[in-house]
């Protein structure tokens, strides 16, 4: 029977550490001790229930519709409607004849009995024009469209083409560089000879040269920026993968009998997402701004769309007759997105630095 021994001389408990959870629960707690990347983080939330909003109907259904007079400038005031001029002209006909003898006027004109009954069938036949309201909460454009309505339909249009197309750019950027990383050789020399060709040509240039092939469209404009916005998500990703491949926690899942693919994506993959989630906040707010200006040009959305960009357009023109309120209305609604994504792109960035881990610790 072996002895108990005494209380002390008996090794001290030791608590188990702390569990300190994953990556993106330590992310998420430095972002929320940062109030500007919360509020830049309430502004993008807002601005994506306004793009659901007008993608559901719910917003902005209208937005085609003549409601207000031509130019109508904007007030916060309730705007009264213009009155019609059919109206007053029938008001005007339907007064009482000045007294007068009666004359008969079928001698004179032998159609004038039919004259009554035209009359009734025209009254019954005639369209009487909507009345259109004088100002409106951001005023109205040439054809009386409430540019508000313009700008809320604008950001469904310019946010989803923003986000589907970083997506895409993300997806093609993180798969290349992981097999250019990872698996190297003669994929790695192919890849590397793609990424040159097209880092070798402007953006810009490119971006455009493809747009004047493709006709305008949302499809064609999102398949244009994602396959010219992959190279720095590529390159990017490729160093994190060649300094991974050959680490301890890589070699042990070869060991134990782990694929290719599964120390690729499994395991190497979660440790550098980080660097594919800050590219694809950044490529939202580029590729917003490359919306904006292939619809300015004329390469973007359809005739039968509103964006950002095509509000700028019909502004430059509006401009000249000193109508300003089109320009304000979608430059505000860019540059307060445009601003917000920024702001929490960075302190997206600060947040997912694996740097700052061993802060947290020792907190």
């Amino acid at each position: 029977m072996s002895a108990v021994a005494p209380a002390s001389i008996r090794p001290p408990l030791v608590a188990p550490p702390a569990h300190t959870g994953g990556l993106l629960s330590m992310a998420w707690g430095r972002l929320r001790r940062d109030r500007l990347a919360m509020a830049a983080l309430a502004v993008v939330l807002a601005y994506l229930l306004l793009m659901l909003g007008a993608w559901s109907g719910l917003l902005a259904r209208d937005w085609s519709r003549e409601v207000a007079i031509s130019y109508a400038p904007p007030s916060w005031a309730p705007g009264s409607p213009a009155g019609s001029g059919a109206d007053s002209a029938r008001e005007a006909s339907s007064g009482t004849a000045p007294a007068g003898p009666l004359i008969d006027l079928t001698d004179i004109d032998p159609l004038a009995s039919a004259y009554e009954a035209w009359a009734r069938r025209a009254a019954e036949l005639a369209t009487t024009e909507t009345p259109r309201a004088r100002t409106l909460p951001m005023g109205a454009d040439k054809w009386g469209r409430d540019v508000l309505a313009k700008a809320i339909k604008g950001t469904e249009i310019s946010l989803f083409v923003g986000l589907t197309a970083a997506l895409l750019a993300t997806l093609i950027g993180t798969v290349l560089g992981a097999c250019a990383g990872f698996i190297g050789g003669w994929v790695d020399d192919l890849l590397e000879w793609f990424y040159s060709v097209f880092t070798a040509i402007p953006g810009i240039l490119l971006i455009l040269a493809f747009a004047a092939v493709l006709r305008p469209g949302l499809l064609n404009i999102i398949v244009i920026l994602g396959l010219t916005g992959w190279t720095g998500i590529y390159r990017l990703v490729r160093a994190e993968y060649l300094k991974h491949r050959s680490r301890e926690y890589v070699r042990a899942a070869e060991a134990i009998g782990a694929g290719r693919a599964s120390r690729m994506f499994v395991h190497i993959l979660p440790n550098v997402s980080h660097v594919s989630l800050v590219q694809l906040s950044q490529h939202v707010v580029s590729f917003i701004k490359a919306e904006v200006i292939l619809s300015f040009l004329g390469f973007g959305v359809p005739l039968d769309q509103v964006s950002w960009g095509t509000m700028l357009s019909e502004a430059q023109a509006e401009l000249v007759v000193g109508k300003w309120w089109q320009l304000v209305a979608a430059t505000l609604s860019m540059a307060v997105l445009v601003t917000a994504f920024s702001l929490l792109t960075d302190a997206l960035r600060d947040a997912l630095d694996p740097r700052l881990r061993g802060v947290d610790r020792e907190r």
